[in-house]
């Protein structure tokens, strides 16, 4: 019988164009998919329909299978003789657990393939033309989490200002928060700021303001994830003419 095999595969940030023609082979041909909720429905379109689905969406406080639960997944399936893929929104290995899966199956003797995804903030940032590093703003990029293993755990001193790019995954809800650590580390309150919502996706929304006025501005816009936030001069490169706009090229696509 063939090697028991694992693909942890990529589905970046949620245009179907951005897979890579590997991810895009291994999805239209497994035998099984355990997926996230947020992989976008284009996405999902290009599953093998004889697959049979998975589903491990996690929620901010509401997992439906716990992570020792997806992983007894991923193995018992792997082992039944079955063709695997874990369907991952952004790059596995860039808060996606990844790593922790991996261990996972190496430990119950099944060979793992990695197949990376555009993270979202790199997918995010080419949709609106804002770079995280720019000669002018910033030669240095940090990606965190809002909300792994709480903030106060976390210790960001240095890793935003003047020359530096600050990237959040999942900070939507603890944006608040955010805004105090950053500047109780020394960050200005002023500190611009861009809020990317469902990045590369046909209702994509970008937002700009100030490290003060984050929280705010997420509620009074109804911010909803997955979003990512960036913090630093770069988000003044970006080609955005308002604080609120709207991805025009994605809107012709759907027009």
């Amino acid at each position: 019988m063939e090697q028991a095999r694992v693909y942890l595969v990529g589905a970046g940030p949620g245009d179907p164009e951005l897979l890579t023609v590997k991810a895009v082979r291994l999805i239209s041909t497994a035998d099984v998919v355990v997926h996230d909720g947020l992989v976008d429905d284009a996405i999902m379109a290009l599953i093998n329909p004889a697959a049979r689905l998975i589903s491990v969406a996690k929620r901010r406080s509401r997992h439906s299978v716990p992570q020792d639960g997806i992983n007894d997944i991923l193995v018992r399936e792997a082992l039944s003789g079955h063709r695997v893929v874990r369907l991952k929104g952004g790059d596995p290995f860039i808060f996606g657990r990844g790593g922790e899966e991996a261990e996972a199956c190496r430990d119950a003797g099944i060979e793992v393939e990695v197949v990376p995804g555009i993270s979202a903030a790199m997918g995010g940032a080419a949709a609106t033309m804002l770079p995280l590093t720019h000669r002018d703003a910033a030669s240095a990029v940090t990606f965190v989490a809002g909300q792994c293993k709480g903030l106060t755990d976390q210790n960001w001193a240095g890793l935003a200002g003047k020359d530096r790019t600050l990237v959040i995954y999942m900070g939507i809800a603890t944006a608040s928060d955010i805004t105090e650590k950053l500047i109780s580390d020394g960050l200005s309150p002023d500190t611009p700021v861009a809020v990317l919502e469902r990045a590369t996706r046909p209702n994509a929304r970008a937002m700009r303001t100030i490290l003060t006025d984050l929280g705010d501005m997420i509620a009074r816009e109804g911010v909803v994830s997955p979003a990512i936030i960036i913090v630093g001069d770069v988000v003044l490169k970006s080609d955005a003419e308002d604080r609120l706009f709207h991805f025009a090229k994605q809107a012709e696509k759907i027009a």
